[in-house]
């Protein structure tokens, strides 16, 4: 889009990214040196997340929907490998907590359970229930409840339908709808500088530097092992898919995706800048607009980490001593629960009860190292969100780009 305005070209000049940067920058002076200004123009960063989160589920439901129905007979979608991608990254990322949790045993000072009033899941059994639930959820409801799971599976069997009973002008109307949405969500996300700079100043506002000096151990172990993740295994990953160097691809999902999502808090809300990013990168559009948001639901290497690390900091605070067979087990829970942790803010720490319970936990006690996640999930829920988001993108278009190395 072209502008006569001197200062709107000068800045259109500046791509998003450093843009996000300054809004990084000034967001931690104005919430460090002005916290009532900062506080303030937190309004702006709630504007931006809420104007993500209502068109995101609009959009998943109108590209999923007109990639089915546009796709023809013999284009490959593609997506068993991307979901295979999923699932082992995932894994991987438990495995990986278990043994930095060995390694580094963390004693946490319980916090009051009182404060989290949230009923967990109390199993695997439930996890899934509620999967199956969603599934057939009614699909305004669904789209009004940022349900992705029901929106998948309505856009999935709508556009089925759609596509063997639909004239040419059907298709058409609804591939227009999809262009006209998406130009929506480019239009939305213009402003997340604006958005990231309230997120950041409300944030450094209400905290301050030092609001989590109490737990930077437990802090250190998750992120270190969400590092490792992002930067040693994920890019590890990748290599097998497109046998070349994988860093500029894992840098640029870390930064183009990674640094929204960390600021927005949600899978769900940042799905829209992963459609850009995916686009960006020349994907395949029926690839990338069904596994993009399939990853915002199961992709949750993050909320494995958290889950684990967090369930033997609590064993090992009770001493309880971990076996490897149990480890092993717990690193399985933490897979198929971390499937089903929501795409919001602070999702993954709800299924923690459930992993302490194969330990015996008590509900109380586990309830009330959930209130430890959230004293630090300031950072710890940043971090994870950063983590699974731009991991959705860089699988996908690892799978993607493997796939046409080989054809």
């Amino acid at each position: 889009m072209t502008t006569t305005n001197p200062l709107l070209s000068a800045v259109n000049r500046v791509s998003l990214v450093k843009q996000i940067f300054i809004g990084l920058i000034l967001g931690i002076l104005i919430g460090w040196v002005a916290p009532n200004a900062g506080l303030a123009v937190g309004l702006l960063g709630s504007l931006f997340v809420g104007a993500l989160k209502a068109v995101a589920p609009i959009l998943v439901f109108v590209l999923v929907l007109a990639a089915v129905v546009q796709h023809q007979k013999g284009n490959e979608a593609h997506i068993k490998p991307i979901l295979l991608l999923y699932i082992i990254g995932t894994f991987a990322a438990a495995l990986t907590a278990v043994v930095a949790s060995m390694a580094f045993p963390t004693h946490v000072i319980l916090a009051n359970a009182g404060d989290v009033s949230t009923t967990p899941p109390s199993g695997i059994v439930e996890v899934l229930k509620s999967l199956l639930l969603k599934l057939v959820s009614n699909p305004i409801g669904a789209i009004a409840d940022a349900n992705y799971i029901g929106i998948l599976a309505w856009a999935l069997i709508l556009g089925a339908a759609l596509r063997y009973h639909s004239s040419d002008t059907t298709r058409q109307v609804v591939a227009d709808l999809a262009d006209t949405v998406s130009t929506i969500v480019k239009w939305v996300i213009k402003f997340a500088p604006i958005g990231i700079f309230g997120l950041v100043a409300s944030t450094i506002a209400e905290t301050g530097f030092d609001a989590l000096g109490s737990y930077a151990k437990l802090l250190a172990v998750l992120l270190g092992c969400m590092l490792f993740i992002a930067l040693v295994v994920n890019p590890l990953i990748v290599w097998t898919q497109i046998r070349r160097n994988p860093y500029p691809l894992t840098l640029m999902c870390l930064r183009e995706s990674g640094v929204t999502a960390f600021f927005t808090r949600s899978s769900a809300a940042n799905i829209p800048v992963n459609m850009a990013l995916a686009k960006k990168l020349n994907l395949h559009e029926d690839t990338y607009s069904i596994s993009i948001p399939i990853g915002a639901t199961i992709n949750m290497a993050g909320a494995a980490i958290t889950i684990n690390v967090l369930t033997l900091a609590a064993a090992h605070t009770l001493g309880i001593q971990v076996d490897f067979l149990t480890a092993l087990l717990l690193s399985l829970v933490a897979t198929v629960g971390a499937c089903g942790a929501s795409g919001v803010a602070g999702g993954s720490l709800l299924l923690i009860p459930m992993a302490c319970s194969l330990f015996g936990i008590s509900d109380d006690i586990s309830m009330q190292v959930v209130a430890v996640g959230f004293i630090i999930g300031v950072i710890q829920d940043s971090a994870e969100t950063a983590l699974n988001s731009s991991t959705d993108v860089l699988f996908t278009a690892a799978a993607d780009m493997g796939r046409a190395r080989n054809n």
